[in-house]
């Protein structure tokens, strides 16, 4: 079944990514004092409160804006913060969390709640991290910090998860259109 747009006119559509993507950019700066490495001892691990909006971008907006989103924020993130080594990374990571979500969101629908397509989403983030070492830094030894990473997928993802379940609530009557997409989350 195709995914039924928002009804915003091509303004709207591109105000609302703009907005999306500054507040992307500052959830993405906000995790940078949150000192969960230290909490948990595995270096570079963040909450991923930035794939909140792209999670909203996917189900309200479509995949295109998403997309969209998603690359613009990487490119300023890596501009204003980081380096070109952290653009790679974090567009890998992104654009297979992504991939990986879309592919659920659409294909999977009756078998994997919102939590679980966060989930799949930061499981999918890592190993493009992952695979994004491996090749930067022409070691296989990196894939050894996979699976805690994998581990640590669980909980981020069902914290950005259950954040997007309260957050769609509240949309159901800012996108009355897309009621369908939050059906689901009337439960929890």
């Amino acid at each position: 079944m195709p995914i039924k747009q928002a009804s915003l006119s091509f303004s709207q559509k591109t105000a609302l990514s703009g907005v999306l993507t500054a507040l992307a950019l500052g959830l993405s700066y906000l995790e940078h004092f949150i000192p969960l490495d230290q909490l948990i001892f595995v270096p570079g691990i963040k909450l991923g409160l930035a794939n909140l909006v792209t999670v909203f971008a996917l189900y309200y907006l479509g995949e295109g804006l998403a997309f969209c989103i998603l690359i613009c924020r990487c490119l300023m993130q890596a501009a204003l913060f980081g380096t070109p080594s952290s653009l790679l990374f974090s567009i890998s990571g992104g654009v297979l969390a992504l991939s990986g979500m879309w592919l659920i969101f659409r294909g999977y629908p009756k078998y994997f709640s919102l939590i679980g397509v966060c989930v799949g989403g930061a499981a999918l983030h890592h190993c493009g991290q992952i695979l994004c070492a491996a090749l930067y830094f022409r070691s296989i030894w990196v894939v050894s910090y996979l699976p805690v990473l994998l581990l640590l997928s669980i909980p981020t993802g069902c914290l950005t998860g259950g954040i997007s379940v309260a957050l769609f609530k509240k949309f159901r009557k800012i996108f009355p259109e897309r009621k369908h997409l939050t059906e689901r989350f009337k439960s929890l």
